[in-house]
């Protein structure tokens, strides 16, 4: 059973494979604070809820955007599920050709997700990854990565509105009765979420501008289901797409 993982700046996901077929899946805030000994008494932890143990794990495929949790996630896996996970950098067949003017600027996971588009859906396509930064990654009709786009998230967005305008209240990200908001949460619910529909829609546009009509919009990131609500410019839903691709990428390299 192969254990994936994915190591971001606000969320870390995790989730184990039979072959090609998903199991469970999980879904935690960054630590970066956190021991390699607290990581690896969680990673057990969610394996045992789930109904397995550390040795059905037999590899780990991982990527990460954190340096300082990289190493303490292979020191976990090494101690606690006895695997050296194949971690995705330079050196690793992913099946992907970053077209960047520097490719090691690309995230590994912008790679790993063209790498499970590629497979999945096919190109030409737009990524829309909504994390810590809301990223729109193109990947074309063969496969490869051509670069993309990199706004604020919007959890970042309202934690600005939130420290920078002392009159305004944090709010959850939540549907508000109208776009018109009648007061101070309703607007600023209405701002958020709307205000980055509006940006996805206008992205999508200039991406497809240059793509293709044909190309498909994918979702990914913890908060896709939330935006693929209000729009109808995203094809598909795939809130867990990187450890999808971190799986393709595993197979990859055996």
């Amino acid at each position: 059973m192969l254990l994936t993982l994915d190591i971001g700046n606000t969320n870390i996901t995790a989730g184990v494979y039979a072959g090609a077929e998903p199991g469970a899946r999980w879904r935690v805030a960054t630590a970066r604070e956190r021991t390699a000994d607290e990581y690896g008494l969680q990673l057990v932890g969610f394996l045992q809820h789930a109904g397995h143990t550390a040795q059905h794990i037999t590899g780990v495929a991982m990527a990460s955007v954190v340096p300082p949790l990289t190493g303490t996630f292979l020191r976990a896996c090494q101690q606690y599920l006895h695997c050296t996970p194949l971690v995705v950098d330079a050196g690793v067949r992913t099946g992907v050709r970053v077209r960047y003017d520097d490719p090691r600027q690309v995230g590994a996971d912008r790679v790993v997700d063209a790498a499970a588009v590629h497979a999945l859906y096919g190109g030409p396509a737009c990524v829309v990854d909504f994390g810590t930064a809301t990223t729109f990654d193109a990947i074309s009709a063969n496969g490869d990565y051509l670069g993309g786009a990199i706004a604020p998230g919007i959890e970042i967005a309202a934690d600005a509105l939130f420290q920078r305008a002392a009159k305004l209240p944090r709010v959850e990200l939540a549907r508000p009765p109208a776009a018109i908001g009648s007061n101070t949460v309703h607007s600023i619910q209405s701002g958020l979420l709307y205000g980055y529909v509006g940006l996805v829609e206008g992205m999508v546009a200039r991406f497809r501008s240059e793509l293709g009509a044909d190309m498909k919009v994918i979702a990914t990131g913890g908060l896709a289901e939330v935006l693929a609500r209000e729009t109808a410019v995203i094809d598909i839903v795939a809130p867990w797409l990187t450890l999808d691709g971190l799986r393709i990428i595993w197979e990859l390299n055996q």
